[in-house]
């Protein structure tokens, strides 16, 4: 049975609640353990069980931080690293041009820079390029440095490796590995074929992390002292919320320690990435995601590779203030060239058919550095995987995201060893691909096929799971710290849901092209203020608008509004539905 009774929303979709054993659950945990109904309903849904909900709610790192040894290599990369340090060699690292690139790059230079060392940085161009080590860069890298880092890249450049003659090679990465790993020094991945599994979670900066934190252990045991690694953590957080990394384990712990380290403004490049970006209040897993992740990403796709990587590692305020100004500037670019490209490829990928389980579009000419930024909205609108190429000459180059049970980097790999891509690979949720312009149908048609064995493209639009309902007067600021303390959200852990029923819009104003602020009431004298982004983009703006005294259901997620030194309980509506005659 539908939640509250709503089968299709405004939005097209099924409302569904807490599953009895889970409520069960949640009213024993409520009881045994004091804590508000609400944040036992969300702490029941994430699987904690009542006994745990006190540390799941203070989760500490050094409970939660895996032995950097149970990672193969791991003590060859550190030593390795470490002996380049002490004999005071030439290192250079090797980066991708994303954010979990740069804060993988930063982290070390960084580390290095309080050794009184310095490093060589190096990120590929995406368009002359592509993404990971080429043969032409390795060599020359390999003529003037001993030790060359890959990080957030390198487990499948056998060939680049190869190049690199006269250097040591170690890759630090976390995309899916190969049957076999390049000839170097170690391959630390926590997703190498021969791994566990059990950290496949990790994004790239965290696997550096892990190598740095085994550096300073050996550092420790030879009578030495390491820099201090837990101020470091807010490059770790970056990279884990803007790679999309699923906020679970230690993932969890690494950003939550992460935001109060940003929080104290230490680093210049993210204290000037924050004041351009307009922030105003402490950091949260939003502001890494959609404020800072996409200025220090618009270097990389349209810009200057390696902007992003300088500014995070950057020393100098001055410095970094015209850095992030310049990455402002190219990610207001990006926009523009972005919407150009997603209108084209939503016009296109309609015209073949949203209920296939891949959906994608390739156009001419479309700038590779907002494929992947296109397909993540057509993965959203569609809750399929999606896949956009971008064409030049022979070949297209293009960027697919997934959707959660659907693992697309396997396939794309697949497709690679099969012959239908020119290369390819990735990780779950994410891929990059090269396809040759008279394969592309074919590989597209194989990858579909793929997909479709996983169970992609079994369902419509996405139900709208919900913790429960709240009555306006119960939404309070106190609530919402409460529920917070069950945070961060993000990717694999869904910010919480709630719906409030049979309720009276009191009051609407449209703002911009496409969003409605407004309040709503029970008629017993409580209110809520609230926010719907996007509502012209879909029918709840006209809905909501035009309600005529009628009574809804709202469901959306609760937030603090900070205005004016003032703190207020607001929701962001992300769907409606009108509530039964009484």
């Amino acid at each position: 049975m539908a939640f509250l009774d709503v089968e299709t929303s405004a939005s097209g979709r099924r409302w569904i609640g807490l599953d009895p054993a889970v409520a069960r659950l949640a009213e024993a945990m409520a009881q045994q353990t004091g804590l508000p109904a609400p944040l036992c309903n969300v702490l029941a849904r994430r699987g904690v069980d009542p006994a745990a909900a006190q540390g799941f709610l203070e989760p500490q790192l050094r409970d939660l931080l895996p032995d950097p040894r149970s990672l193969k290599d791991m003590e060859a990369a550190a030593a390795r690293f470490l002996q380049a340090v002490k004999h005071r060699e030439k290192i250079a690292v090797f980066a991708d041009y994303d954010v979990d690139g740069g804060s993988s790059a930063a982290l070390l230079l960084d580390w290095l820079n309080r050794m009184g060392r310095q490093a060589t940085l190096y990120v590929p161009d995406r368009i002359d390029e592509g993404y990971g080590p080429n043969e032409p860069a390795m060599a020359a890298l390999a003529r003037d440095h001993d030790l060359i880092i890959c990080v957030d890249c390198g487990t499948l450049s056998h060939g680049p490796i190869a190049a690199a003659k006269g250097a040591d090679v170690v890759v630090l990465d976390h995309h899916l590995g190969g049957e076999t790993l390049p000839d170097c020094v170690a391959v630390v991945n926590p997703n190498r074929q021969d791994e566990t599994g059990d950290l496949a979670h990790l994004c790239a900066a965290a696997v550096v992390f892990l190598m740095l934190v085994e550096a300073n252990r050996q550092m420790r045991s030879d009578g030495a002292q390491g820099p201090d690694l837990m101020t470091l953590l807010d490059l770790v957080a970056l990279a884990t919320v803007a790679d999309v990394a699923p906020l679970i384990g230690v993932n969890r712990a690494l950003v939550r320690q992460g935001l109060k380290v940003m929080a104290r403004r230490d680093r210049p490049g993210l204290v000037a990435l924050a004041d351009v970006s307009r922030m105003d209040q402490a950091p949260n897993t939003y502001h890494l995601g959609f404020l800072l992740g996409p200025r220090i990403n618009a270097g990389g796709r349209i810009g200057q590779a390696d902007l992003g990587a300088r500014l995070l590692a950057c020393q100098h305020p001055l410095e970094a203030q015209a850095m992030a100004e310049r990455l402002d500037h190219l990610n207001s670019e990006r926009r523009e060239i972005e919407n150009q490209v997603r209108a084209a490829a939503v016009a296109q990928a309609e015209d073949r058919g949203l209920d296939a389980p891949l959906v994608w579009a390739a156009g001419e000419g479309w700038h590779p550095g907002v494929v992947g930024i296109v397909a993540s909205r057509l993965k959203e609108a569609t809750n399929r995987p999606a896949v956009v190429i971008g064409l030049d000459g022979d070949e297209g180059k293009g960027s697919g995201r997934s959707v959660t049970g659907v693992d697309l980097g396997a396939s794309i790999q697949r497709l690679a060893s099969e012959g239908l891509l020119i290369k390819g690979g990735g990780h779950k949720m994410a891929a990059g691909l090269t396809v040759a312009r008279d394969q592309l149908d074919a590989a597209m048609a194989r990858l579909s096929e793929l997909l479709a064995k996983q169970g992609a493209g079994a369902s419509g639009p996405a139900d709208l799971k919900l913790d429960g309902i709240l009555m306006p007067g119960a939404a309070t600021v106190d609530l919402i710290e409460d529920i917070e303390k069950a945070g961060p959200f993000g990717a694999g852990a869904p910010a919480p849901r709630f719906a409030f029923p049979d309720v009276a819009i009191q009051f609407t104003k449209r703002i911009g092209e496409s969003h409605l602020k407004l309040t709503f009431g029970d008629g017993l004298g409580a209110r809520v203020e609230a926010i719907c982004f996007g509502a012209y983009d879909s029918p709840l703006g006209a809905l909501l608008e035009g309600h005529n005294g009628a009574r809804f259901h709202l469901a959306g997620r609760l937030e603090i509004n900070t205005w004016g030194g003032r703190q207020t309980p607001q929701l962001r509506i992300e769907d409606a539905a009108p509530a039964s005659p009484a």
